[in-house]
């Protein structure tokens, strides 16, 4: 047939396909050719040109510079740990695959490191509850800046027009928790609850049927980090840090099956004693979008995720101890797998950091704080429900049993929660019911009031229902933003008759707010755009009722009332503290308290005297106080102790956000610290400056008498200042005998003589004068210790009071060590430091701290001699130095007094020896009741500075015995 067409073709058509076909046959050669050469003869050298065509830059971090105190000993330094990490190097056809595929590798990293006890990082800003509900756990401009970058926007708040793209809208402002982990679950985001995925593919990436609460919580949290850095290729987002070596076994074991999980060595920060330096030294952190913005300015190469100095010395300190970050430049093939390194350049570690701090004073000192603390929460205690303070002034005031009792719950060492719980005892179940019959009436009561035709006027509620709808309106309404507290007209007629005069219903104020505009219900029901005011009350209503029951804090208030009337037993409340696992379990102690053989007042006096139950935990008054000791002839801190503390190694790495919120919400303020930051009237310690005014200005001879007549009237009559020993008198006092004595009436006699000119009383005139001194002293500004620090505030009237250290006079405990210190010297005022030297990571001195003068007290020999007798005469006829055989010293008690329902601000400034001086100190109890206190204090830290062997005597590990009721002014 072929032959046939053959031969019917023209001559012309059967030259050109012949040409066609070998053409077509030279051409298939060649390709064939090429191919075997590309394939077989080059096909591995191709491959390898291709797998290294990535070529990556990379950042080694430096090793942080380690902390050590005056001794050499190792405060804080770096621990090597694994940190698992994940690169997205991943290529994907489509968002459902990527989706997956990151899940997936998510998924089975968390399974593997959870299953032998490690954990993921977790700084999410939700939270999953026990009610299987998610919730934010942060607020205010934290939580508005974790939506933003969520939602990968720039700003909160549109700076203009231009940029409100940049800028989060109004429903990505108010979107709830769960309804944000449902978007990102969505396919529009991370496809973690896509419904499309087949059961096929759940197989195959190895997912489950089915993702828990918790799980999905871990994985969007994960998910967000890694879209944090999506904009930069081949960087990698942290998973987990300080895993075990099972962990780094077994992912080192899958890494076929998890491409882009790694495994690296990395330094975690630890603390040594790190409750006793954590207000000194701090902790460190991930850097924050603010910090990082300072940082840059200072140093370029700082970068988001960098772990940088939070707070303390390690922020302070911060560039010096990061050190210098090095680089690389490799290779990595598709997958992200390094195979070779062009260049490296080491990174330097960071400098260390040498304190003026003697750890072992440091610790002595604040364990003997805290004894002398529960010492006296111990001694003024007393056995009754409450105490009137409208009658009683300062000197009287002390704390009954039941504010011990409410204190485990107002301040969470009890746990509301744990009463409802399974696994909750006999005992908690018994208080729960009692709780829930309690609480029934109160939410019942509350609803009449809110809804009853005739609500009863603020002023004529029972003490208990006022305190609940004061906590309605002033806690729990503005902070759900539902009442503005910042639209309401304070001077509104109907305000005051609420807020001031109590003369209108709850009713009538939400009522009247709601009219003004004051409140918003938006977010907690329908849109109230379509409501008249009836209906928005009513839903109002509604809605807290509803929100009161899960309220927690409410719920303490109910607590306080049954404590009151005794519907919970005092017995009751410490069976829980074991029933909690707050205390060891005692058997004989519980069936004693069950059995009424041990009273709840004897049981948890104690457990505060044995410190089983520590001052912090109650934040009674008082629960705070500090100790700062400096050298006097060079400004060094040998000790700057801050009750209570906190155990830094719980917030730094991988932060334990639980402690966290726990320390934020702690009454006590474990992260204020009283030592630099908490300012207050000196009391009596201030007269030196007064005396060494009143001299310096020829306004009293230092032999010259004045004659104390127990009460001073000579600026007002009608309004005498007494001494504190009135209606006692000193008689005839000398400035020696007046500072030894802490006479008022002499120091007020000196503020009211510096302000007369030309016979007529100035009181700016005697203001200027004290503060001047004061300024000599180094009151007028902070004390140059490094850690933040309250600037001081010298008193701007009443010279008459502010010469004995009342009217507006306010210093930190680092401001008075400052000033001791300067007394002890004799008139050198140098700046405080925490810093002695830094060396390099080979050891060699880069700054050598030197003593830096602040200013001179320059005054005669013979007054500093007055001054020195009568600080030497307070400590020899001081009932606290009585039969005390150490060091001689010399110093100056000081109670300040607040108001007069708190007990009064013991304090105490000294110096030893008195002859020549090696140490000065500062001593400050808030609401300690008196400078008793505080003197002993101060006697039992100087004899273990003297004496360090003397520990064993000095820190019991029990409450300090002291006398009930010792409230000596002075």
């Amino acid at each position: 047939m072929f032959k046939k067409v053959k031969h019917t073709l023209p001559r012309g058509v059967k030259s050109r396909i012949i040409v066609l076909v070998i053409v077509f046959v030279i051409l298939a050669l060649i390709l064939i050719q090429r191919l075997f050469s590309l394939q077989i003869i080059n096909g591995e050298t191709y491959l390898n040109d291709f797998a290294m065509s990535i070529r990556k830059e990379r950042v080694l971090n430096s090793t942080r510079g380690e902390i050590y105190d005056c001794n050499g000993k190792l405060l804080a330094y770096n621990e090597l740990a694994y940190t698992v990490t994940f690169e997205d190097n991943g290529y994907y056809e489509t968002t459902h695959q990527r989706n997956l595929t990151l899940n997936s590798i998510l998924y089975r990293t968390i399974k593997i490191i959870e299953s032998h006890g490690d954990s993921i990082v977790d700084d999410f800003k939700i939270d999953l509850t026990d009610e299987g509900t998610y919730e934010y756990n942060c607020t205010g401009f934290t939580l508005s800046r974790f939506k933003a970058d969520i939602f990968g926007k720039m700003y909160i708040d549109a700076p203009s027009e231009e940029e409100e793209a940049n800028a989060l809208t109004e429903e990505e402002k108010n979107i709830s928790a769960p309804n944000l982990v449902s978007l990102l679950c969505s396919n529009d985001y991370y496809g973690i609850l896509d419904e499309e995925i087949t059961a096929q593919e759940r197989e195959q990436y190895g997912l489950p049927d089915a993702f828990t609460d918790h799980e999905i919580l871990q994985l969007v949290y994960l998910r967000s980090e890694l879209a944090a850095n999506s904009y930069q290729r081949y960087n990698s987002t942290t998973i987990a840090d300080d895993v075990c070596e099972k962990t780094v076994s077994q992912l080192m074991e899958n890494t076929a099956e998890l491409p882009g999980i790694d495994v690296v060595e990395d330094y975690r920060r630890v603390y040594n004693d790190a409750e006793y330096f954590a207000n000194i030294i701090g902790y460190t952190g991930e850097v924050s979008a603010e910090e990082l913005e300072e940082l840059q300015e200072e140093d370029s190469s700082y970068a988001a995720g960098d772990i940088v100095g939070k707070v303390g010395l390690e922020q302070v300190m911060e560039t010096s101890l990061q050190g210098d970050k090095g680089s690389e430049t490799l290779y990595v093939d598709s997958l992200g797998r390094t195979l070779s390194v062009e260049s490296r350049v080491e990174p330097q570690a960071g400098n260390s950091l040498y304190l003026t701090i003697d750890s072992e004073l440091q610790k002595a000192a604040y364990n003997m704080l805290e004894q002398y603390i529960a010492g006296i929460v111990y001694a003024n205690i007393i056995d009754t429900v409450s105490i009137d303070y409208e009658v009683q002034s300062a000197d009287d005031v002390r704390i009954p049993l039941y504010d011990v009792y409410f204190a485990l719950f107002e301040n969470n060492v009890l746990s509301v929660e744990h009463l409802s719980s399974p696994d909750a005892s006999e005992n908690e179940r018994e208080v729960y019911q009692a709780f829930l019959v309690k609480a029934d009436s109160i939410f019942s009561e509350i609803r009449n009031q809110l809804t009853t035709a005739s609500p009863t006027p603020y002023k004529d509620l029972s003490e208990e229902m006022q305190a609940y709808q004061t906590y309605i309106v002033d806690t729990m309404l503005v902070e759900t933003g539902i009442l503005n507290s910042q639209a309401i007209d304070e001077t509104d007629l109907t305000y005051r008759a609420w807020n001031e005069e109590g003369s209108i219903s709850l009713q009538e104020f939400l009522t009247y707010a709601i009219s003004m505009n004051w409140v918003d219900i938006n977010g907690i029901g329908e849109d109230s755009a379509y409501m008249d005011s009836d209906e928005v009350y009513t839903q109002l209503a509604d809605y807290i009722a509803e929100y009161l029951s899960d309220d927690t804090d409410f719920c303490k208030y109910v607590f306080r009332y049954m404590l009151i009337e005794q519907s919970l037993s005092g017995t009751q409340v410490c069976l829980l503290l074991f029933d909690q696992g707050i205390l060891e379990m005692n058997t004989s102690d519980y069936e004693s308290l069950s059995d009424g053989t041990l009273s709840g007042y004897d049981f948890i006096r104690e457990k505060i005297r044995t410190l089983e139950i520590k001052p912090s935990q109650l934040a009674l008054r008082p629960c705070s106080g500090a100790v700062v000791i400096v050298d006097p002839d060079s400004g060094d801190v040998k000790a700057c102790v801050t009750y209570p503390s906190y155990d830094s190694n719980r917030l730094v790495n991988d932060m334990d956000s639980d402690y966290y919120n726990d320390l934020v919400s702690d009454l006590s303020s474990p992260f204020y610290s009283r030592a630099t930051q908490e300012s207050l009237a000196p009391g009596s310690t201030f007269k030196i400056v007064a005396a060494t005014a009143g001299v310096m200005e020829g306004q009293v001879a230092i032999d010259e008498g004045i004659n104390c007549t127990g009460q001073f009237t000579d600026l007002d009559p009608t309004l005498p200042i007494n001494c504190h020993v009135y209606p006692g008198y000193h008689g005839v006092e000398t400035l020696s005998t007046a500072i030894r004595d802490s006479c008022n009436y002499y120091f007020n006699t000196i503020g009211y003589r510096l302000s007369m000119v030309s016979g007529t009383y100035d009181d700016a005139a005697g203001m200027n004068t004290l503060a001047k001194y004061a300024a000599m002293y180094g009151f007028d500004s902070t004390s140059g210790i490094e850690v933040p620090e309250t600037s001081p505030h010298i008193a701007t009237s009443d010279p008459v009071r502010a010469s004995m250290g009342q009217s507006d006079n306010a210093y930190t405990v680092s401001q008075l060590a400052r000033y001791v210190a300067t007394i002890a010297n004799s008139g050198t005022c140098y700046d405080l430091t925490l810093i002695d030297r830094v060396t390099d990571f080979n050891g060699n001195t880069i700054d050598d701290n030197e003593p830096s003068i602040h200013s001179t007290v320059d005054i005669p020999d013979n007054l500093w001699n007055a001054i020195h007798t009568g600080m030497r005469g307070v400590v020899q006829n001081h009932s606290a130095f009585q039969n005390y055989t150490g060091v001689s010293v010399a110093g100056k008690t000081g109670t300040a007094q607040e108001t007069t329902d708190r007990a009064n601000h013991a304090q105490f400034i000294g110096y030893a020896p008195y002859e020549d001086p090696e140490m000065a100190i500062a001593v400050r109890i808030a609401n300690g009741y008196s400078s008793a206190n505080t003197a002993a204090l101060a006697r039992d830290v100087i004899t273990y500075y003297f004496n360090p062997d003397a520990e064993a005597t000095l820190v019991t590990g029990q409450a300090a015995t002291i006398q009930s009721g010792n409230t000596t002014a002075d």
